[in-house]
């Protein structure tokens, strides 16, 4: 499903990639994220791009689940609440549309030299 929005001079469409693209790159600015991890078909997972699934509802509405790699020695608390709340507001900011839900599922932990 695509996002759309109505305008006096037409109607502005966009992709869930281009929301995962974006979520994407907000995310790895944050503090204590070390990478995006991929969730394959192996697992009996859903296969998602660079570790973001965008969901969009049929009211324009974008839930978001981010499968993340964070570095050693860092609270994962205080990561996740930086993340959830950059790309909440980014995301919004970026698309227009509101941000409902972000998951973040930490998949592994990473030591940074």
């Amino acid at each position: 499903m695509k996002g759309s929005m109505s305008t006096e001079l037409g109607i502005i469409t966009i992709s869930p990639e281009v929301i995962a693209k974006y979520a994407g790159s907000v995310a790895v600015e944050c503090f204590g994220i070390v990478g995006m991890a991929a969730v394959n078909m192996k697992d009996g997972l859903v296969s998602l791009t660079h570790g973001i699934h965008v969901e969009l509802t049929e009211d324009n509405r974008i839930h978001l689940d981010f499968h993340v790699i964070v570095a050693y020695g860092v609270s994962i608390s205080a990561v996740t609440d930086n993340l959830i709340s950059n790309v909440k507001y980014k995301v919004e900011e970026f698309s227009n549309m509101p941000v409902d839900k972000i998951n973040v599922y930490i998949e592994g932990v990473r030591v940074i030299d």
